[in-house]
């Protein structure tokens, strides 16, 4: 199978980025799921039904979310009714939305998306690890289980994104980090087989603070002052990602390349195998 993700939506730099490019990658990669991370995309909190039906129509399959999950007062009344949108699982116990997705790809093939929240420089969340250990125990992946597993690690430590990675190793196709808004340069596929990627990088204008205007974000900083909200800049935005191509027979990962497409960052355009 064929893989696709993008990380973190910033704005409407970034989901002018994601719709534009989407007909290209598309057309050149052919992806059997296309997965976003569309957390920030609604002025740089969250996001709405408008939005993600809009990247349903371009082509998206599933889009998660992670700590801004509630930023738009809306979706708290209407995720149960999203199940296309997926909200962190380790959420307590009663809070709407579910954190995974079982769909069907292409010829019939089974695929599970799942989202995560870590803890380390987070909010307080309920155990990441035996919360995700759940799910692939009742959803394993291979021959009579899911045909691939993709999941979206949310989180600020890079060690704890890595060590969710290993905890996954075998038991998933992809495992990729987002919530840093920064793309790595650690793609792998691991020992086990599982594709992993520390950070997809925000799909949004580089020419900012991790997506955000820089001139505010600078005088919060460095001056200690009082200064407006935040809010997304404007400028050209770069698509990043990952493309993950897996085993038929196992669901494994046989390769993963980072994608970075547009505005200010060097390029970088997966190749299909």
């Amino acid at each position: 199978m064929r893989l696709l993700f993008l990380g973190d939506v910033v704005g409407r730099s970034g989901r002018d980025a994601v719709i534009a490019h989407m007909p290209m990658l598309r057309d050149r990669l052919d992806p059997d799921l296309t997965v976003v991370n569309g957390e920030n995309a609604a002025g740089g909190f969250g996001i709405t039904v408008k939005i993600a039906e809009e990247f349903f129509a371009a082509g998206v399959d599933v889009v998660t979310l992670g700590n801004h999950s509630w930023d738009q007062k809306e979706l708290v009344a209407a995720i149960d009714q999203q199940p296309r949108i997926i909200r962190p699982l380790n959420y307590p116990e009663g809070t709407p939305g579910r954190g995974f997705v079982l769909l069907q790809a292409r010829g019939g093939r089974k695929v599970l998306v799942m989202n995560v929240m870590l803890r380390l420089f987070m909010d307080p969340m309920d155990d990441p690890f035996a919360a995700v250990d759940r799910v692939l125990r009742a959803h394993r992946l291979g021959p009579n289980g899911a045909d691939a597993i993709l999941v979206d690690v949310h989180g600020e430590a890079t060690s704890e994104k890595m060590i969710m990675g290993h905890f996954c190793d075998g038991r998933a196709s992809l495992v990729v980090g987002t919530h840093s808004h920064v793309p790595t340069a650690d793609h792998v596929v691991m020992r086990g087989g599982t594709a992993y990627l520390t950070d997809a990088g925000m799909c949004g204008d580089y020419d900012s603070a991790i997506g955000m205007k820089k001139e505010v974000a600078m005088a919060k900083l460095i001056r200690k002052l009082p200064t407006e909200r935040l809010s997304p800049a404007e400028g050209e935005g770069t698509v990043c990602g990952c493309y993950v191509e897996t085993d038929d027979r196992t669901g494994l990962a046989t390769s993963i390349q980072p994608l970075r497409l547009g505005g200010r960052l060097s390029q970088s355009v997966p190749v299909r195998g």
